[in-house]
């Protein structure tokens, strides 16, 4: 993209007499996605995008045009200029720093090295190894994008940015003619191939069948509030869904946020300390800068159970007497908007068994099969991908269809320990129609009284 640069400095010169504040991004980027059913290819998309964005703020109203055509880009800024003077408002935005980088992901294997062939049989051999025993069918996804950005704005700043990101997903149905059981898990990281050449597929699927086959044999789970340990998984959807939402300073803004006004209170147990941190490498929600060109950093977001810090936008830390926390994310083409990058709870010093000893009664908790969250109301309900119950410090039975709910604030305070594992998932977070890459996870927590639902 640098050939772009002096052409977006003249118009960034001859624009900003008339307005308060101009940024641009643009990007290009090669991608490949693979879709396939029970082994067999469903879809095969490949190509190139290149795009552009200009933002003007006027008189406290943004003027937002995009583009895929950089030679019309002249036209799209003379749209953003009548939007910014069709309307007067109160937008404003925090400071930033001035910044100056170019940064590039580490690449071993590019991806543009790997044939479609090669990647189409990696997807295959997982989906074979994941058909054994009961299970009668399979989805399967692999998705990779190089890409190149430039964010510039009137301040100065100036950012490059060459990015590679990998993933391949994987579902598993198995039926014993009565009922139906899934087996799910992710791979990605943003590095290059090697990021799937250095994972054993074969074990990756087989894992993935053996699970789904398990749970038509395990028993349906007991409803009731009990001592309950969640695995990192869920811990992270937990930790994601339930906190990291309710912390993001837009919905805080629209008064949909059970955590608004609760700024440096106690919200949590002394042993609970959140982060979100895009800066984390071998998180898929990686990022160096945001989409307003805003360096990230390891956002604290409990420490010690305290709420100490909101995720921010410049435009609502402004509104919130704050500095952004660099979590303004979009695709070029979309206006950025206040999302999560790598969301996990900190690992704590006590081993699994010491979770698991002094339970008589409780439920083991693994997994994620998705759930609801209302921020508003500040409830949640997860279902987990299984269970098993604990029964005097040791695990038995096996259980499915079990789910977790609650109010967040009141199960955030009963976490009574944190384990000292941690484990990152792969995944997409999707907000106000937007989807960006994510990581979520943490330790296994235990937590008292917890509300488990399930069909006994």
């Amino acid at each position: 993209m640098e050939e772009y640069i002096g052409l977006f400095e003249r118009i960034i010169e001859k624009t900003i007499p008339k307005v308060d504040y101009i940024d641009i991004r643009a990007g290009k980027s090669d991608s490949t996605s693979i879709s396939m059913k029970d082994s067999k290819v469903d879809e095969i998309k490949s190509g190139r995008n290149m795009s552009a964005r200009i933002r003007i703020l006027n008189n406290g109203t943004w003027g937002f045009a995009c583009t895929t055509d950089l030679s019309k880009f002249e036209d799209i800024v003379e749209t953003a200029l009548k939007l910014s003077n069709s309307l007067k408002g109160d937008t404003k935005l925090a400071e930033a720093e001035v910044i100056k980088d170019k940064v590039k992901t580490e690449v071993k294997i590019p991806f543009s090295n790997i044939s479609i062939e090669e990647k189409q049989e990696i997807l295959k051999e997982a989906s074979d190894s994941a058909t054994i025993d009961k299970v009668n069918s399979t989805t399967a996804g692999y998705g990779d994008i190089e890409s190149e950005e430039l964010f510039m704005n009137n301040e100065g700043t100036l950012i490059q940015v060459e990015k590679s990101r990998v993933r391949i997903a994987l579902n598993a149905t198995a039926t014993n003619g009565q009922i139906m059981q899934i087996g799910h898990d992710s791979i990605g990281e943003v590095k290059g191939f090697e990021a799937i050449a250095n994972k054993d597929i074969e074990e990756f699927g087989r894992k993935i069948g053996e699970k789904a086959n398990k749970l038509l044999k395990a028993e349906n789970a007991p409803s009731g509030k009990f001592k309950v340990i969640t695995d990192p998984n869920l811990t992270g959807v937990m930790i994601h869904e339930a906190l990291g939402h309710a912390t993001e300073a837009d919905l805080i803004l629209q008064n949909d946020s059970i955590l608004k006004d609760k700024l440096n209170t106690k919200i949590a147990s002394d042993v609970v300390n959140i982060y979100d941190d895009a800066t984390f490498k071998d998180g898929f929600g990686y990022y160096p800068y945001d989409a307003e060109g805003v360096k990230t950093k390891a956002n604290q977001l409990v420490k010690d159970g305290e709420l100490v810090s909101l995720l921010s936008s410049r435009e609502t830390a402004s509104k919130l007497n704050m500095k952004s926390s660099g979590n303004a994310r979009s695709s070029i083409n979309d206006a950025p908007i206040v999302r999560m990058s790598n969301t996990y709870m900190q690992p704590g010093d006590m081993t699994f068994e010491e979770l698991l000893e002094d339970i008589t009664d409780g439920i083991y908790l693994k997994g994620s099969r998705g759930g609801q969250v209302d921020t508003g109301k500040g409830i949640f309900q997860f279902n987990a991908a299984e269970g098993y119950k604990i029964e005097n410090g040791e695990l038995t039975t096996h259980l499915r269809d079990v789910s977790l709910s609650g109010n967040i604030l009141e199960t955030l305070k009963n976490v009574d320990a944190v384990g000292n594992d941690f484990e990152l998932s792969v995944g997409f977070c999707g907000k106000n129609g937007q989807t960006a890459p994510v990581g979520d996870g943490g330790p296994h927590t235990r937590i008292n009284n917890a509300i488990v639902g399930g069909n006994n």
